[in-house]
């Protein structure tokens, strides 16, 4: 056998060396020498990296300057959701941005409702100025009163902003009618918030009782959108129903329902009883005042207010002896007495002298306290005035035997009446006040509902049971899809070709065959059912392999028994 060598292609010489470049000259410098080149290097690209970033550095301008903390907060956060860069001046008091981008982020905070702005409160009051008028102080003091009203709305969880405006009359001595103060508050909610009853409530009164002599139905409260909340100003809340009191009606109602069905459904069965009750509640605020004057009681038992005693003396001989001679005047004076009721002494002849010729004069005057009773009574609200209650009972089923349906009979007077008896004590009846019960009874109605029977497709269970499988059943059947549909012809694809060698091992077997026993016939004479392909590289070995057998045979029996015994 010839072995055929292949041949080496000729290197060709190597160029010239070239001329010592940059680095080969870098190279041969000393140490020192090399560092101070890097260092010189160094400093070099640190000032072209610095001026660099310096020309791509914005100029940056005042944005909002003199905010206070809780609007520089919000402005801050808009600015980071904006991705727009901000900077602080030096102690805080301004807000700095590029250049290019102030009028643009100004807008378009301004349509954020940005920056609020700061309310003055009281704090006005400590900046007077020397010379200022009493007008100019007055309406700080009004000023600083709004503002500090403003901060404690703007409190509440719902209230985004509020302004709050103070009608302050001025009072004056001289009017007999002093014109009392108003109030109007504007309300801006968050979005999404609403002032329920109680809040409102609580914010009228909050302004009705931080100004003097101010009623809580001289406060308007509005929104954002120009609608009222709170009740007019010339307290007539009897115009519109109040929500509350409906509530409260038909609570009371409620009850007293619920108390009649509770107490006869046990007797006659559940879903046998129906009632309604209709509460009339008087709601109106009353006040009444009595004032009595008795008789006069007994001196002993009145209370004396006032006393006079007026005694004058009269010395002997001094003034001559006057009245009509005769027994009267010779008779001694009587007691002086001045009841409190009944007839007054007579007087005797003398006219009215307490005593004779040379004696002195006492008067005396006492005053008792009149006897007098006030009574004022205010009636509550929310009295109820009159219940009326309607009761529908349904027939007593009776069973007349075992295996006959029920049937429906009425119940007998003794029992309405009882039943009647019953509601009263319940809804607590009173004559006097004109309540009034009613109880009928009557067999109820009942509707026979027709029953469609729906087709199973339509009936809940069934499509809730589809909506719940539907999704497992539809990805399982995906995955299916997927796998026949791509994975298997990929694996099919892979195992096609594997055939031919195959085909191949089963030519080689009788081939080996053919040549132990030469009466077979040659391995070319074999049919392979295989289509007509550009021979393979295993085709062609196997090609040389068949032409080596019909050449050499002894030789290709040898190699196989080689092959046989191990060696």
């Amino acid at each position: 056998m010839t072995s055929a060598v292949a041949e080496i292609p000729a290197v060709p010489n190597p160029a010239a060396p070239a001329a010592p470049g940059l680095l080969a000259r870098f190279g041969a410098l000393d140490r020192a020498t090399r560092l101070r080149w890097g260092a010189a290097a160094a400093v070099l690209l640190a000032v072209v990296v610095g001026a660099f970033f310096y020309a791509r550095q914005p100029d940056y301008k005042v944005l909002f300057a003199g905010v206070n903390d809780k609007d520089g907060g919000a402005i801050v956060a808009q600015l980071t959701q904006m991705n727009v860069p901000y900077r602080y001046s030096e102690g805080g008091g301004a807000i700095l941005v590029p250049a290019e981008r102030v009028h643009d982020v100004r807008l378009r905070l301004a349509t954020a409702g940005l920056p609020k702005g700061s309310v003055s409160g009281f704090e006005l009051m400590e900046t007077s100025r020397f010379g200022v008028t009493q007008f100019q102080e007055r309406l700080n003091f009004q000023r600083g009163l709004e503002g500090e009203l403003t901060r404690s709305i703007q409190a509440l969880a719902s209230v985004q902003s509020a302004r709050v405006h103070l009608a302050l009359p001025n009072q004056n001595g001289f009017f007999r009618e002093q014109q009392k103060p108003s109030a109007s508050v504007l309300v801006s909610l968050h979005p999404g918030r609403v002032l329920d009853r109680a809040q409102l409530a609580g914010i009228v009164h909050l302004v009705a009782s931080s100004v003097p002599e101010l009623a809580p139905s001289a406060v308007s409260v509005l929104d954002d959108t120009g609608k009222l909340l709170s009740q007019s100003p010339d307290g007539n809340s009897g115009a519109s129903v109040d929500a509350q009191q409906l509530a409260y009606v038909q609570q009371i109602e409620q009850q007293y329902t619920r108390r009649i069905v509770d107490l006869l459904e046990p007797v006659v069965g559940k879903n046998n009883v129906r009632a309604q009750v209709t509460a009339e509640v008087d709601f109106s605020h009353t006040e009444s005042t009595v004032e009595q004057h008795r008789p006069n009681l007994s001196p002993e038992a009145s209370a004396v207010r006032s006393q006079q005693v007026l005694e004058t003396g009269v010395t002997p001989g001094s003034q001559p002896p006057t009245g009509v001679p005769g027994a009267v005047t010779n008779q001694p004076p009587q007691a002086a007495g001045a009841p409190i009721n009944g007839p007054a002494p007579q007087l005797g002849a003398g006219g009215g002298q307490q005593g004779g010729a040379g004696q002195g004069k006492r008067e005396s005057v006492t005053n008792y306290e009149v006897d007098k009773t006030t009574q004022v009574t205010r009636g509550s609200a929310g009295a109820i005035k009159r219940v009326n209650a309607a009761v529908v009972v349904n027939y007593a089923s009776v069973s007349e035997g075992a295996g006959k349906p029920a049937q429906a009979k009425a119940l007998s007077p003794e029992q309405i009446e009882q039943m009647t008896a019953l509601v009263r004590e319940t809804i607590g009846f009173n004559k006097e006040r004109g309540d009034s019960v009613n109880l009928m009874n009557t067999p109820f109605l009942v509707e026979q509902e027709n029953v469609v029977e729906l087709p199973l497709w339509k009936q809940p269970e069934v499509r809730e049971l589809a909506r719940t499988l539907g999704w497992p059943l539809g990805v399982s059947l995906a995955v299916a899809l997927l796998l026949l549909g791509l994975v298997r012809p990929t694996l099919k694809a892979r195992g096609a070709p594997q055939a031919v060698p195959a085909a191949g091992l089963q030519v080689d077997a009788i081939e080996s065959e053919s040549l132990e026993r030469p009466a077979l016939p040659a391995p070319e004479q074999v049919a392979l059912p295989v289509k007509e392909l550009p021979p393979t590289p295993e085709q062609r070995r196997l090609e040389d392999a068949r032409t080596l057998a019909r050449d050499n045979p002894v030789a290709v029996a040898n190699i196989i028994k080689t092959w046989v015994n191990g060696e």
